[in-house]
């Protein structure tokens, strides 16, 4: 049997260059599809406009964005207004941009103002009062509450410094912010006391004396005369026993000592402190150079020349503090020169 070798080569050919076509097509095909595929992932998602949502309520705003396919990301704050609660009070990106399905906007919403109503003053000490408002920390650029000032004062037989009216009353709602106006008592009228007897103390007594009974009072220095003692209460206005306004100043004469330790200062310290309708608490401390802190005196004090006597090492710190804030301070140096008494 003859085998006819030419066909079978053209057989082979044949199929071969549709193997070759074939193989092209689908390289081809699989091209066409990669690039469009490409040009999809290329593209991405749709563009959208960003609408306008500020001013409106949250569950509006999110229908809007929805309709947009756009996503919140929601930041709270207060606001001035108890009425804004639940608005938008900011978005990011601004209305009108144009950014891509999917975005997420950022939106501010309102939880309205930190309190709603007008709390219970009276009754309460004014300084407390004050340090309660500046705690409330609204974030806001203007306080949400505050005191009108000049606060009125009343006599009244509450004690000095309470709250005895206000106004808005208790329990008013709060807006935005708000100014409140009190009346604060100034302690009954003309009411009087007996002046302890001071002469014959020690400095150190008498400062006990005046820090215990909260009485106004003023010192000054001179020399010892006959047989008066150093350091010692020697003279007094008014007298012993007398009765006297509430708030009279009581004045003390003093001598000084007789003798300092090395490196010690004795010193009267003043300052002016401004006067007050009623009074207020302070205090004078000694830090001394080792670091260790005294109190020299502490009393209820109307304003005026606060003078108390020192006797403290040299380069001690005074500082005198109103309701537990420092108002002044200075340090206690040795003079280069002997003072005289007027210069305590």
């Amino acid at each position: 049997m003859r085998i006819d070798f030419d066909s079978i080569e053209g057989y082979i050919a044949n199929h071969l260059k549709l193997f070759i076509a074939m193989t092209v097509g689908i390289l081809v095909l699989v091209g066409i599809v990669a690039l469009v595929i490409f040009s999809i992932a290329v593209r991405g998602a749709e563009q959208t406009l960003v609408p306008d949502i500020q001013g409106k309520q949250l569950t509006e705003a999110l229908l809007e964005l929805q309709e947009k396919e756009l996503y919140p990301r929601i930041q709270l704050r207060y606001s001035q207004n108890a009425n804004d609660r639940g608005q938008i009070l900011e978005q990011d990106p601004l209305p009108g941009t144009i950014v891509k399905a999917g975005r997420r906007i950022r939106l501010v919403v309102s939880q309205g103002v930190v309190i709603s109503k007008v709390d219970t003053y009276i009754g309460r000490d004014l300084n407390e009062v004050r340090m309660d408002i500046q705690t409330i920390d609204s974030g806001l650029p203007q306080p949400l509450l505050s005191i009108k000032e000049p606060v009125m004062y009343e006599f009244s037989g509450q004690a000095p410094g309470l709250v005895i009216e206000q106004k808005p009353l208790p329990g008013a709602d709060i807006s935005g912010p708000l100014q409140l106006e009190f009346v604060v008592s100034k302690g009954p009228e003309n009411t009087t006391v007996t002046v302890p007897r001071f002469t014959g103390l020690s400095i150190s007594a008498a400062l006990k004396m005046i820090s215990s009974g909260n009485i106004n009072f003023h010192f000054s220095v001179r020399s010892v005369r006959d047989k008066e003692k150093y350091e010692t209460v020697v003279d007094q206005s008014p007298d012993p026993d007398s009765k006297v306004n509430a708030g009279a100043v009581v004045q003390l004469t003093i001598t000084p000592p007789e003798k300092l330790k090395d490196g010690e200062v004795f010193k009267l310290f003043h300052y002016a402190i401004p006067l007050n309708p009623y009074p207020l608490s302070v205090s004078l401390d000694a830090v001394y150079p080792s670091g260790d802190r005294a109190q020299i005196i502490t009393v209820n004090y109307a304003g005026g020349d606060f003078t108390a006597p020192c006797r403290v090492p040299a380069g001690t710190v005074l500082i005198l503090s109103m309701l537990n804030r420092e108002i002044y301070r200075e340090t206690a140096a040795p003079s280069a020169e002997p003072l005289s008494l007027d210069q305590l």
